[in-house]
C-alpha cells in the first residue's frame, strides 16, 4: 500500500485502498467539544487540515455529491465508539467550502473566484430549488447566486443564508465547515488588495458565524490566526486553537509512533534518525510532530532525503520578512541559523499591516506558519514569551534557497555559489563586480533606504547562510575581540583558505554627489585600519589562524567601496 500523496478527499482515500494514518479519532474530539460553537484551528500548510475536514464531511453527512458515506469509516478508531456514530454519524446537513484556491493577482479577479466558490457550494445542494420549505423569495435567491447575478450583499450573505435554506428544508441545523479560511487574506497582503479583501472576507464570515440562529456547528482552518479584531469582529461564540494550543495536538502531523510504525512497515527504521533529522521537530502545544507532506513522500522515494514541504508554495511572504526586517531582526535570525535558540514576543493574533512595523507579528507568522517551533514558553504581563529555534534541517535549507535566491535574482544558484566562493578564496576583485551587479539589479530603494545597516548585515547572513552548520568554517558576528566587537568573521578550518574579518562603515550623508566616491573610499580604509587598532583579529589568532584577510567595507545606499588587506 502506498501513502497518500495530494490527496485531500478522504472518499477517494478509502476508494482507493491507499494506506491511511488514521486520524479519524478528530471526529470524537471536535463533537465533544460541545461548548465551542465555532472552532478555528490553525495548522503549518500540507499538515492535513483539508483532508481532515473532507473527513468530519463524509462522517457527519449521510450523503455527499450523491453518494451515500455508508462504510467509510469501517474499521477506523472513530467506528469504535458506536454511541457516537449512532448518534451523529449521517445525522446533519453540511455546508464544506475550502477557500485554498481563492488567491488571484488583484482584488478583481479574487472576488471574482468567492462568487463562482459560492455558486458551485450552492449547486451542490440544488435540491433545495425544488423544496416545499423555500418561498419563491428564497428560490429567486439561490437562483441569483447559481447565475452569478447576486450583488456584493448577496455574495456577503451567501453562506448565512445556506444555512437557514438547509434548516427549513431537513429540520436540522447545519454544520459548517470553512478550510483555508485565510489563504485569500494572505494573498491580498503579498499583492495589494489587503482591504477590500477583509472587507469581503468579513462580511461572508460574520454573516454565517454572528448570531446565526440557523448554525449548528462550525470548524474553521487555516494556517495563521487572523486577529479576531480585524476579521471576526463581534463573533463572540469562537475559539481558536493554534500551534501553541494542546486541543487537537495529535490529528494534524504525524507522530514519533506513527512514523516509527511507517518506517518498520517501508522498511527504513535504520534511517529514523535522519528522518527525524530532517522532518521532525514541529511542537503541537506539548505534543512533537512530523510533517506529514515529507514523510509521506520520503517513504515513496524510498528514503530519498530532500525538501518535499518547503517546495511546495510561493515563500514571497516570507522572503518580505527576511529581507526587509530591522538589523535585530537579523541578528536573532542568524543565531537561529547558527542553532541557538531566540526568546521573542509572541501574538497569536496575525495583523498582516502590523508585519512591516512590528516584529512580534512578524516571530509569530514565522512560528504559526511551520517555520519556526517552540522549545518553551511563558506568559508574563508583557504577553507571552516563546523561546523559538528552526524545526529541522528542511526549513532550514529552505531560508537559506530563500535567501540565496534572492540575492542571485535569477542567475541562478551556481552564480551564487561562484559569488560566495570568490569571497571565501580570497578573489575580492571578482567579488566586488559580482556585488555591484547584485546592488544594482537585486536591492530597491526600499532595502537600502530605510535602514541600510540592516540591509548589509542581511547580505552578509545571505552571503553565509550555507556556511552555518558547516564542517569547514564558524561564522561569528558583532563578537567581543581584543578592543571592541568586530562585525563579522569567517573562521576557515581549511589553513589553504583564508579566514575572513569584515568591518563595516555607513556613511549617512554626501556633502556633494562628486565627493561620494572619495568618502567611500576613505570610510572603507578607516574600516580596515580599525580592524588593526581595535585587535579585532585577536581571536582568529588565537584559534592558530595565520591566513587572514581583513576587508573593510563603506556604503551609502545602493553606492558601496571595499578595501582589503591579506595577512600570511
Amino acid at each position: 500500500m502506498l501513502l497518500p500523496i495530494g490527496y485531500d478527499n478522504f472518499r477517494a482515500l478509502i476508494e482507493n485502498k491507499l494506506e491511511f494514518v488514521d486520524k479519524s479519532l478528530f471526529i470524537q474530539e471536535i463533537i465533544d467539544d460541545i461548548v465551542t460553537q465555532a472552532a478555528v484551528i490553525t495548522r503549518p500548510r500540507r499538515f492535513g487540515k483539508t483532508l481532515n475536514l473532507s473527513m468530519l464531511h463524509l462522517f457527519l453527512s449521510a450523503e455527499v455529491n450523491g453518494q451515500s458515506t455508508k462504510g467509510l469509516f469501517d474499521g477506523l478508531k472513530i467506528a469504535e465508539n458506536k454511541d457516537l456514530c449512532v448518534k451523529h454519524q449521517g445525522r446533519y446537513p453540511v455546508i464544506f467550502v475550502t477557500f485554498k484556491d481563492v488567491k488571484g493577482s488583484d482584488f478583481k479577479k479574487t472576488y471574482s473566484i468567492i462568487c463562482k466558490l459560492m455558486r458551485d457550494l450552492y449547486l451542490e445542494h440544488k435540491e433545495l430549488l425544488v423544496s416545499d420549505k423555500l418561498d419563491e423569495t428564497e428560490k429567486q435567491a439561490f437562483k441569483r447566486i447559481i447565475e452569478r447575478q447576486g450583488n456584493e450583499e448577496d455574495v456577503a450573505q451567501a453562506l448565512k443564508d445556506l444555512t437557514k435554506y438547509l434548516t427549513l428544508h431537513y429540520g436540522v441545523k447545519p454544520w459548517v465547515l470553512i478550510d483555508e479560511y485565510d489563504t485569500p487574506i494572505q494573498a491580498s497582503y503579498v499583492h495589494g488588495y489587503y482591504e477590500p479583501m477583509m472587507d469581503t472576507m468579513r462580511g461572508l464570515f460574520g454573516s454565517v458565524l454572528k448570531t446565526n440562529p440557523y448554525l449548528y456547528r462550525a470548524v474553521i482552518t487555516g494556517i495563521l490566526r487572523v486577529a479576531k479584531e480585524s476579521l471576526f469582529s463581534g463573533i463572540n461564540n469562537l475559539k481558536v486553537y493554534s500551534s501553541l494550543h494542546s486541543a487537537y495536538s495529535t490529528h494534524f502531523g504525524f507522530t514519533e509512533e506513527e512514523v516509527s510504525v511507517l518506517a518498520k512497515k517501508h522498511h527504513l527504521e535504520n534511517q529514523l534518525p535522519d528522518i527525524k533529522n530532517w522532518y521532525n521537530g514541529y511542537q503541537i502545544g506539548d505534543t512533537v510532530l512530523y510533517n506529514p507532506w515529507s514523510i509521506a513522500n520520503c517513504i515513496q522515494e524510498k528514503g530519498k532525503l530532500i525538501p518535499y514541504w518547503v517546495n511546495t508554495s510561493d515563500n514571497q511572504l516570507i522572503r518580505n520578512i527576511l529581507v526587509r526586517s530591522s538589523t535585530g531582526f537579523k541578528e536573532q535570525f542568524e543565531l537561529l541559523l547558527q542553532d541557538q535558540p531566540v526568546k521573542q514576543l509572541i501574538d497569536e493574533n496575525t495583523v498582516f499591516g502590523d508585519l512591516t512595523v512590528n516584529e512580534s507579528a512578524a516571530w509569530s507568522l514565522l512560528l504559526m506558519a511551520g517555520y519556526l517551533k517552540v522549545i518553551s514558553q511563558k506568559k508574563t504581563d508583557d504577553g507571552l514569551w516563546c523561546t523559538l529555534a528552526i524545526p529541522n534541517k528542511e526549513v532550514r535549507n529552505l531560508y537559506q534557497q530563500i535567501i540565496k535566491q534572492w540575492l542571485s535574482n535569477g542567475h541562478g544558484i551556481a552564480w551564487y555559489n561562484q559569488f560566495l566562493d570568490h569571497l571565501l578564496t580570497g578573489n575580492i576583485d571578482l567579488f566586488e563586480q559580482e556585488l555591484k551587479e547584485v546592488m544594482e539589479q537585486t536591492v530597491s530603494s526600499h532595502d537600502t533606504g530605510r535602514n541600510p545597516e540592516a540591509f548589509y548585515h542581511g547580505l552578509m547572513i545571505g552571503l553565509t547562510a550555507s556556511l552555518h552548520r558547516s564542517a569547514n568554517y564558524d561564522i561569528q558576528s558583532n563578537k567581543e575581540s581584543g578592543y571592541g566587537r568586530y562585525d563579522y568573521l569567517i573562521f576557515s578550518h581549511d589553513k589553504n583558505k583564508p579566514t575572513i574579518l569584515l568591518e563595516f562603515k555607513k556613511i549617512s550623508t554626501v556633502q556633494a554627489p562628486e565627493q561620494l566616491e572619495i568618502q567611500l573610499e576613505k570610510a572603507a580604509q578607516e574600516a580596515l585600519d580599525q580592524i588593526e587598532q581595535k585587535h579585532y583579529l585577536a581571536e582568529a589568532k588565537q584559534r592558530g589562524c595565520t591566513h587572514i584577510l581583513k576587508i573593510g567595507l563603506a556604503f551609502c545606499g545602493k553606492r558601496f567601496k571595499i578595501k582589503y588587506a591579506q595577512l600570511k
